[in-house]
């Protein structure tokens, strides 16, 4: 269906790919990886022709329908959340704008005019036939239970796009894709923003769809179960994998290693011929043979070394011990005018557990930890925190906080300003700024490279309480990783929220339940409480 063959594409002296083939079949799900910068964008941007290859060929057919999301939200204002959905739907919306406009011409100035008349008539038949081909007649249904099933409510539905935040504006995008149907979904980073709710949802609608799937996703869950073939873009180099992203990473690391141990063994051989000519060069009854390695050396194809990837970790420093109660809360209440959030909640965390925060939007989970935090009052109840307990809290507001005009080393210095240099560039060394890294500008900072500035700074400070509100989002892979690491050691307490499963999997030792019923604690792991309940998240919806 759509062909890469032989593609190398450059910017300036940085080159993305080299001869790099592969093919997209129609129904395919594919994820894409690579490290931040290795050309995922650039890959999107060649298969829907935006941009073109430097050597070789994108081959598509020209009737091929494809759908790119990529997270840009400028322009949605003006229109409800459901219009703004509709009119993404590529010919269904312009035939239906056709035939409203028929319509309207059909009932008032053409009525005087018989042969406009018939035009319009004419032409409503042949939109209306070509509406009704393409589904039009059902948009509006499918259209409401896609932005239900990414979490939007009725009264979301209806209202103005335009005053919706960042993060349910991506959800109104990425609806207007899944509307469309196209022959292929180019999907970057789907997942950010939705809730675990909406994102098992997206995870059935993906692996139901009957065209093909390619997408790009920090949450390993969605790959194992959505995709089947893995394209890694990595050093210039594009490579196949068929399979889930478990199988990917077991293939990648025999990869490496057969690539490393060739690499070894060339390497040896040519040392130990170079030894030789080195030794030899000067006797003349060894000439012949010299000259006859020396030319066995120049006929051999030098393999390049290999690309190592080095996982960094994060470095805690050990917390002072808290009492055991760490927090006592009784008949917490909180509502934000007539909508209760809390009624009379009651928990207690003793030291050493690891709490996740499970409910759907709107359930009170970031409420609750910003009342553990002590940055919001309860109307009515009580957070007692125990005794030595020294308390650190991550949301994701405190990375718009940071100081754009700073860099990454002056936002710890002014966090820390009695450590010295050294040790604050190992702290951001332990977050993944190596070497002048330290010196970029907070403005150009990814989010993920937010959330790792911020996460350096809270842990610098080894409190024994950590309460953490979506520590995971917008982290790749591969810090994820290192936070699991860094954490499982951990001998704090944590409270936390988080959508992302292999991380709830990793850490939860205990699940408070926030729903309409009320909150229920399962006194367990988490996978303990999928195996209870028979769900991953409290408020799954339907298909």
């Amino acid at each position: 269906m759509i062909a890469l063959s032989n593609v190398t594409k450059q910017y300036g002296g940085q080159v993305l790919f080299v001869d790099a083939s592969f093919q997209i079949n129609p129904g395919e799900k594919i994820g894409l990886v690579g490290p931040n910068g290795a050309g995922k964008t650039t890959l999107f941007r060649l298969i829907m022709g935006q941009e073109t290859a430097d050597e070789g060929s994108v081959e598509r057919p020209r009737r091929l329908s494809i759908g790119y999301f990529n997270q840009d939200i400028s322009g949605l204002r003006g229109r409800s959340v459901l219009s703004e959905t509709i009119a993404g739907s590529g010919e269904v919306a312009a035939l239906g704008d056709e035939m409203k406009a028929l319509e309207a011409q059909m009932a008032g100035e053409l009525g005087d005019d018989p042969d406009a008349l018939d035009a319009a008539v004419t032409r409503y038949g042949e939109v209306q036939a070509r509406f009704q081909e393409l589904g039009g007649y059902d948009v509006e249904a499918r259209a409401q239970t896609i932005l239900a099933g990414l979490g939007l409510s009725p009264e979301q539905v209806a209202a103005d796009v335009g005053n919706l935040s960042g993060g349910w504006k991506m959800r109104v995008a990425l609806a207007r894709i899944l509307l469309q149907k196209p022959d292929v979904l180019l999907l970057d980073e789907p997942t950010n923003y939705l809730d675990i709710e909406s994102i098992l949802w997206l995870e059935g609608f993906l692996r139901d769809y009957p065209g093909a799937v390619i997408m790009t996703s920090h949450d390993r869950e969605v790959m194992n179960r959505v995709v089947k073939k893995i394209v890694e873009i990595d050093g210039g180099q594009v490579r196949s994998y068929s399979g889930n992203y478990d199988f990917y990473e077991q293939a990648r690391q025999l990869d490496a290693a057969r690539r490393e141990a060739e690499y070894q063994r060339q390497q040896a051989m040519l040392a130990k011929e170079l030894r030789f000519i080195e030794r030899f060069r000067a006797q003349a009854a060894k000439a012949a043979q010299v000259q006859s390695r020396v030319k066995k050396l120049d006929k051999i194809e030098r393999l390049a070394e290999p690309r190592r990837i080095v996982e960094k970790d994060f470095e805690f420093r050990r917390p002072a011990r808290s009492g055991e109660d760490v927090v006592r809360v009784q008949g917490l209440r909180k509502a934000y005018g007539s909508r209760v959030v809390h009624a009379g909640l009651d928990l207690l965390v003793r030291r050493g557990e690891r709490w996740a925060v499970m409910g759907e939007n709107g359930a009170g989970k970031t409420t609750l930890l910003k009342m553990i935090a002590g940055v919001l009052a309860p109307d009515q109840g009580d957070v007692a925190i125990g005794a030595a307990v020294q308390l650190g809290y991550f949301a994701q507001h405190q990375m718009e906080q940071l100081d754009s005009d700073g860099t990454v080393l002056s936002e710890l210095q002014a966090h820390a300003p009695t450590a010295g240099i050294g040790v604050l560039r190992n702290l951001a060394g332990g977050f993944g700024f190596f070497g002048d890294d330290v010196e970029k500008p907070v403005r150009v900072l990814s989010g993920g490279e937010r959330a790792r500035l911020v996460l350096a700074k809270l842990l610098f400070d080894a409190p024994n309480l950590l309460v953490l509100d979506e520590p995971t989002n917008h982290l790749d892979l591969a810090t994820k990783r290192a936070l699991v690491r860094a954490l499982a050691p951990y001998e704090g307490t944590l409270i936390f929220v988080s959508h992302d499963r292999a991380f709830l999997r990793a850490i939860a030792t205990r699940v408070l339940e926030l729903s309409a019923a009320g909150p229920r604690v399962y006194g367990g792991t988490y996978g303990e409480y999928v195996t209870a309940t028979g769900r991953e998240a409290p408020g799954m919806r339907a298909l």
